[in-house]
């Protein structure tokens, strides 16, 4: 089991991880917005963390004799989520202090834009800027910011991985060739 969680955590881990590389030259000219990045992000979350329900297969199939229980499946699942989302952090951090350390900056610039454009009141501008900068103080801390990337994609993990063990305990769910 520990083979294929280390491969499968492994692979799914880069594919989220060099996300970023590939999206933020997009972001900073444009191309991307930040709404537009957050579907492409977790569509991104949903392709990579399909391993999950790959690496359970292949352990249920290869390593069980094709039958595999609800508890098995979901303890491979959750250590390939682990294991991605643990690399997506890191993959955050390392963006975020080399490529892009004035990240929060361009997410108010962008936020203050998207409310005037919808017609947000100067009130209702201010508040919610004044709440963003708690939020983006409390961003400096590298621990903060590891949890809240880590909420971004821990939770599309445990949904497949409960889908996934949910399917694959049934023998009859793909059975071995």
């Amino acid at each position: 089991m520990k083979k294929i969680v280390l491969i499968y955590g492994t692979i799914a881990g880069i594919i989220v991880g060099g996300m970023f590389g590939l999206t933020i030259p997009f972001l900073r000219n444009g191309t991307l917005t930040g709404d537009n990045s957050m579907w492409v992000g977790y569509t991104t979350m949903v392709i990579a963390l399909s391993l999950i329900f790959f690496g359970i297969k292949s352990y249920r199939d290869n390593h069980l004799g094709g039958a595999i229980t609800f508890g098995s499946a979901f303890k491979v699942g959750i250590l390939i989520t682990l294991i991605a989302s643990i690399m997506y952090c890191l993959s955050w951090e390392f963006y975020y202090s080399t490529v892009w350390p004035n990240f929060m900056e361009w997410t108010a610039q962008n936020m203050e834009a998207a409310m005037r454009k919808k017609g947000s009141t100067e009130q209702e501008i201010a508040t919610s800027m004044a709440d963003f900068r708690q939020v983006a103080e409390s961003y400096k801390n590298p621990l903060v910011r590891f949890a809240y990337t880590f909420i971004e994609i821990f939770p599309v993990g445990l949904i497949i991985t409960l889908l996934s063990a949910t399917l694959l305990r049934r023998k009859e769910f793909l059975p071995v060739g």
